[in-house]
């Protein structure tokens, strides 16, 4: 599975699929300069239980550590999976 991103300025996205279908995705809003904001993951039937989610999450990881961004996931999946990995709570909010 390969997660794309798309940056639209203020917002932005990961996700799995084509541009005009997408079978995942991961949204989150710009906070100023410092941190982004992950407000939704929405994965397809086809990618249950796959790890899609989990996937999108580690690319919005690796950009924030790339960025020196902090996260802060208001998405419950998102959050789920800050909470159970220590190993990336260094860019939690």
């Amino acid at each position: 599975m390969e997660v794309k991103h798309q940056d639209l300025g203020n917002k932005g996205s990961f996700y799995i699929g084509e541009e005009n279908d997408k079978k995942g995705e991961m949204t989150y809003s710009k906070a100023g300069d410092q941190m982004i904001i992950i407000d939704h993951t929405e994965v397809s039937e086809e990618l249950k239980g796959k790890g899609a989610g989990k996937q999108m999450l580690m690319k919005a990881v690796e950009m924030a550590r790339n960025k020196n961004l902090k996260i802060l996931p208001l998405c419950p999946f998102a959050k789920s999976v800050f909470d159970k990995d220590q190993s990336i709570s260094d860019v939690l909010s």
